[in-house]
């Protein structure tokens, strides 16, 4: 079970465009950290940040295939994610319902009324 800080660093990472992008293109685990490179305008440091900011947020890991460093999505960090925003689905599904339950009691509420005054 992910921590609070845990939960924290996933979401700060997933913040950033690039770190997104990033995420998106190492699932099918063919880049390494040059050819990730390639596709920003910023430098190769640049991208090893990112990269590094992923792998501590639990989102990628880096496996060295003979002298490159591929990078891979790594499921577990993005189901944790998933299983946090499913709870807040959950959350304001309940509450929307109860507004719904509500709005009819006192849609309902206020048709009695009108027929106990005609």
């Amino acid at each position: 079970m992910q921590t609070g800080t845990d939960i924290d660093r996933v979401f700060a990472a997933l913040a950033d465009p690039t770190r997104r992008d990033i995420v998106r293109r190492s699932i099918a685990g063919q880049e390494g950290v040059a050819e990730l490179a390639d596709h920003y305008p910023m430098s190769f440091a640049a991208v090893q940040k990112h990269v590094a900011v992923l792998e501590r947020a639990g989102l990628v890991t880096k496996q060295r295939i003979g002298r490159r460093k591929v990078v891979r999505t790594h499921a577990d960090g993005l189901a944790a994610a998933r299983r946090v925003l499913d709870h807040y689905e959950e959350l304001w599904r309940g509450r929307i319902d109860r507004m719904a339950d509500l709005i009819t009691e006192d849609t309902e509420g206020t048709d009695k009324t009108r027929e106990t005054q005609a």
